[in-house]
């Protein structure tokens, strides 16, 4: 980032929650970035952030190991958030006490605002909350200010200006906190002097230099799937270096049903970008063959993709960058900062060691709905920066069990009604995914006189801001019984459609 760009660290104490802070300070034009709690305070600082924010966690202050941070950073005159367990650390660690007093909050609380406040002033006196807690905050540091109580606790919120040091019990980054976003700019704006300068045209005039710094005046290509991340991608880096790039469709044989003509259609034709279309349906079926383990599909589709890009490449004077749509979301689930591996991203996890390329990742530090407003910025039609998401393996992963062409045949029709039947019924912008599952089982059946025994699909479709959480989407009856009827008159081998109701956490968006 550039010296008028200020940082704002989010330290991640091992929730989802971090993945939202991040966010919210973006929304309030601030760059932010998740780091991992065990970073050293010399490290953190290094980086000269404008402000530091704890997230929330599972964890609680008083059991062993129990997760902290260099005691450095609040020495540091870099003005500090803490949320939630982020509170009570701060708390603890400044020489306040927070107990296990038996009387947790959970979910809507009424916050009562009290004496004097920077992050609270011209808020209503009383307001609704988000709360997650067991332990409680019963005393402030010495110096600190109490700012807010509940019926419950006594300390909600507390601050000491001249320290800058801020903590609030409850989580102002959830849409279910009724002035969270408020609470956020004032801490920001006010207490950090942070400059709102995080703009989509800030975004990409950054993208644009690191670009050109990055490859000079060398041959690159991108891998171009017709997706929203890879468009984007493209188009960032054809702004910023023109006919340096080339960009390689290939298609795997995994993608929906005639999708491989439209990326001919919308970027040879329309966009007359230099596109090389590269036919390897038959070398993905084969190097998967009788692979179900989810994170060796990944793997294989990951290096598959970079052998096939160096072929290209060799045509291509060998070129010496590769372009991803990589996105921020791909790194943190791919076991960024503090968070597990929930899975491997094929274009991150799935990487060859001994790949030959140098990559071009435009993408890396935005979430989704950034990406969107930039691909708009950039002049990308709407079909294209709306386009749903869709897995780099593609179908593979929506296949549970061993790939097939037969399996990725039926799932291709499915997947079409799927699309078409959101499409009519006018909830493509309000679905963050809708899509069709195949698990390799039989199921029983009955269809005319004679008893079936065929594929089941699965029905799934959330809406979500950023991928991060979701929650299933509450599609009509009418809608959900039209999609089984089309699915299982129209499509053979299937005869049975059912519909994933789970949420994101607990579950994931995509099934493998």
């Amino acid at each position: 980032m550039s010296d008028e760009t200020d940082l704002v660290l989010v330290v991640d104490f091992g929730a989802q929650y971090a993945q939202l802070i991040a966010r919210r300070v973006r929304e309030a034009r601030v760059y932010s970035e998740i780091v991992s709690r065990t970073m050293p305070a010399a490290e953190m600082l290094a980086r000269r952030p404008k402000a530091i924010i704890l997230s929330g966690g599972p964890a609680s202050v008083h059991v062993d190991g129990a997760p902290g941070i260099d005691p450095a950073i609040y020495d540091s005159g870099v003005p500090i958030l803490g949320i939630c367990y982020g509170a009570q650390l701060l708390a603890r660690d400044l020489g306040g006490e927070v107990a296990r007093t038996g009387a947790g909050e959970y979910g809507r609380t009424r916050v009562h605002a009290e004496g004097s406040s920077l992050l609270l002033s011209e808020l209503p006196a009383e307001q609704v909350t988000w709360m997650s807690h067991g332990d409680s905050i019963t005393r402030a540091p010495e110096g600190c200010t109490v700012t807010a109580r509940t019926d419950v606790v006594p300390v909600a919120a507390f601050e000491d200006r001249d320290r800058g040091c801020y903590g609030v019990q409850f989580h102002p980054e959830v849409a279910h906190t009724e002035h969270g976003m408020a609470v956020i700019r004032r801490f920001l704006l006010d207490a950090a002097g942070c400059r709102p300068t995080w703009t989509n045209v800030s975004i990409i005039e950054h993208a644009v230099a690191e670009i050109r710094a990055q490859v000079g005046s060398e041959r690159v290509i991108c891998g171009l799937s017709g997706g929203v991340d890879s468009a984007v991608a493209a188009a960032l880096v054809h702004k910023a270096i023109g006919d340096q790039l080339t960009c390689v469709f290939v298609d795997t044989g995994l993608l929906r049903k005639g999708e491989a003509d439209q990326v001919e259609a919308t970027f040879r034709d329309q966009f007359a970008i230099d596109l090389v279309h590269v036919k390897a349906g038959d070398r993905f079926l084969d190097a998967l063959d009788d692979v179900v383990d989810p994170e060796r599909k990944r793997k294989i589709i990951g290096e598959l993709f970079i052998r096939v890009f160096e072929e290209a490449a060799r045509d291509l004077d060998d070129a010496r960058f590769l372009v991803q749509g990589t996105l921020y979301p791909d790194i943190v689930e791919s076991g960024g900062a503090d968070n597990a591996n929930i899975k491997s991203h094929h274009n991150v996890g799935g990487l060859p060691d001994d790949m030959n390329f140098e990559l071009v990742e435009p993408l890396r530090h935005l979430f989704k709905d950034e990406v969107r407003a930039v691909g708009e910025e950039l002049g990308l039609p709407g079909e294209i920066v709306w386009r749903q998401p869709f897995p780099g393996p593609g179908l593979a992963v929506r296949i549970v069990g061993t790939v097939t062409r037969e399996r990725v045949e039926i799932l291709q029709q499915a997947d079409a009604i799927v699309t078409e039947e959101i499409r009519r019924a006018g909830l493509e912008r309000e679905i963050w995914q809708s899509f069709a599952v195949l698990p390799a089982v039989r199921t029983v059946g009955v269809m005319g006189d004679d008893r079936t025994y065929a594929y089941p699909v699965v029905l799934r479709a959330v809406t979500s801001d950023d991928a991060m959480t979701a929650d299933w989407a509450r599609l009509p009856y009418d809608l959900l019984e039209r999609l089984a009827s089309r699915i299982v008159n129209e499509v053979a081998g299937v005869n049975r459609v059912a519909y994933d109701i789970t949420s994101k956490p607990p579950g994931t968006i995509e099934w493998e």
